[in-house]
């Protein structure tokens, strides 16, 4: 399903000159088949990882968020585990808080620990951003209907351009996963095939080589 320009929406912002990569929540609680929060994720971990080869050749940041519920979130996010109890299975030290293996961070890759669905909300996020001067964010990970919508209206409220591949974003139910790439397209960011996106970052790598 496409936005009509005609109707007031789904413009294009663009990618913008220096993106960041952004993986959000592709941790083992959200791919192992084994936990209560996964997802079929497996078409998005490929993705992803197409993606992070791209990004890493083309020298821009790369940067993971987790969700990690130790006794302070229980604390500061006491509504939010009340609503998804399912969270409290990210406990500290366990094999569902590490990032899939598929797609692990390089050591120099950040990565930022949040409370809630929003890779801003709480977190250095925009901080880092801002540091390495980009102008917009290639948002990918889980879930669609949650933590990339609520990243995605952050992105741009911060005055950053959202880039959503189509491909490597998923979620548990696929008619959520449309209506929330529909609307994200509408209002909030670009979604893009997967392959518009790694022609993008390829460009990016011939003027990084120069």
């Amino acid at each position: 399903m496409t936005i009509e320009h005609t109707s007031g929406f789904g413009g294009r912002a663009g990618f913008g000159e220096r993106p960041c990569l952004l993986i959000i929540d592709m941790n083992n609680a959200f791919t192992d088949p084994e936990s209560p929060l996964v997802c079929d994720l497996d078409g998005v971990v490929g993705a992803i990882a197409l993606l992070l080869e791209a990004a890493r050749r083309a020298g821009i940041p790369v940067v993971y968020t987790n969700v990690i519920v130790d006794a302070g979130a229980k604390q500061t996010a006491k509504a939010f585990i009340d609503k998804i109890p399912a969270l409290t299975f990210m406990a500290p030290g366990t094999k569902w808080v590490e990032i899939d293996e598929r797609i692990a961070p390089l050591p120099d890759e950040a990565i930022i620990c949040k409370n809630f669905a929003s890779s801003f909300f709480g977190t250095s996020f925009s901080s880092l951003l801002a540091s390495a001067g980009c102008d917009s964010v290639i948002v990918t990970g889980a879930s669609t209907s949650g933590c990339v919508r609520a990243t995605v209206v952050d992105c741009i409220q911060h005055g950053y351009r959202p880039i959503i591949p189509r491909e490597a974003v998923g979620d548990r139910n696929q008619a959520a996963h449309e209506a929330n790439l529909y609307d994200m397209d509408a209002k909030y960011g670009d979604v893009v095939p997967l392959a518009a996106t790694l022609e993008h970052l390829e460009a990016l790598c011939a003027a990084h080589a120069r």
